[in-house]
């Protein structure tokens, strides 16, 4: 019997039920796996509220998990039962003891990296590296900002960056999340709940804004994130946990300083094999030699996800978060 937390209609953490689910034979391409542990992350809240439209109903959550491989399907290559493996992206579905996943989208774990420690890092930590790797290149010498910080997604890219060299500037709601936040690679921490995060940007800056904004929070930082940027600048967002954006008429790009602005997803980058394995292994990298720590601050039994979905959406977690099957 193999149970799994599924909706079977869009809503709050309420629609989320523990129950049983048929996870056949791998087909051709195809791994069974076993679930060691599972990625919590806000795009799971996308697809339980219906911001995000669900692939069909009823729908197991969930896009990032570690584990073990059970079996292989006709074709597969490079995998065999008993391998560590890890995942993030579509399809959706690692809110599951166990389940079937295309074997061209699964990466092997190095032994240095366990099995909570990769669940919880693959989605943000795949996220943080193109952002600041490709949608952007960071540089050393640049001055970033990075709203929500303390967040799953922030802690890796701040020490990522600061790995590279930037100087980063970050946004949190918290004196517990801003003290997170500079232990993470920050060297600017602004609460913006106390502060206008403009005028600290603009002030840290001797007025000439930053080059690029990374902002997962939406809908409250803009449009203030856009005055924080330099001529030219390129905001980058890449969440919602406050709301959506408002449209934006191309316009106020203009006005603004000829502004670039783009709404990227992991998916896009990690489309080809060889994409997969030249961001996965940059994580690796990172994290193996110490630069960038990843560290699981709360742990749920994954029939407990209605739980920690509240949680992720009072602001009661800091960095990443495990569901333990």
């Amino acid at each position: 019997m193999v149970m799994a937390i599924r909706i079977h209609e869009t809503g709050g953490p309420e629609a989320m039920r523990w129950e049983e689910v048929a996870v056949g034979a791998p087909g051709k391409g195809e791994v069974r796996l076993r679930h060691t542990a599972v990625g919590l992350n806000f795009i799971d809240t996308y697809f339980r509220t219906g911001l995000y439209p669900a692939p069909a109903m009823p729908l197991t959550l969930g896009m990032e998990a570690a584990g073990v491989v059970e079996a292989v399907g006709r074709g597969v290559k490079g995998l065999k039962p008993g391998d560590r493996v890890a995942y993030a992206g579509a399809p959706l579905g690692a809110y599951a003891e166990e389940r079937l996943y295309p074997a061209a989208g699964l990466v092997k774990l190095p032994r240095a990296i366990g099995d909570e420690q990769a669940a919880s890092m693959m989605l943000k930590g795949m996220t943080a590296g193109y952002l600041i790797r490709e949608v952007y290149r960071v540089k050393k010498g640049d001055t970033i900002l990075v709203h929500a910080a303390a967040g799953g997604v922030g802690l890796i890219l701040c020490q990522w960056a600061k790995h590279i060299g930037a100087t980063v500037i970050g946004t949190v709601g918290t004196e517990a999340k801003a003290k997170l936040a500079r232990a993470h690679g920050c060297r600017h921490v602004i609460l913006y709940a106390k502060e206008n995060f403009v005028e600290r940007v603009k002030q840290i800056t001797r007025g000439r804004g930053v080059p690029v904004v990374y902002d997962a929070v939406g809908k409250a930082t803009f449009p203030g994130s856009l005055d924080c940027l330099q001529r030219r600048g390129l905001f980058v967002t890449f969440g919602n946990a406050s709301g959506p954006l408002p449209p934006v008429p191309p316009m106020m790009l203009t006005q603004k300083g000829s502004l670039y602005m783009t709404r990227p997803t992991l998916n896009d980058f990690t489309a080809t094999r060889a994409d997969l394995e030249k961001l996965s292994g940059a994580l690796f990298s990172v994290v193996k030699k110490g630069a960038v720590k990843i560290e699981v601050n709360q742990r749920y039994a994954l029939k407990d996800a209605a739980k920690a979905h509240r949680d992720l959406e009072g602001r009661r977690t800091t960095g990443s978060t495990v569901l333990v099957p």
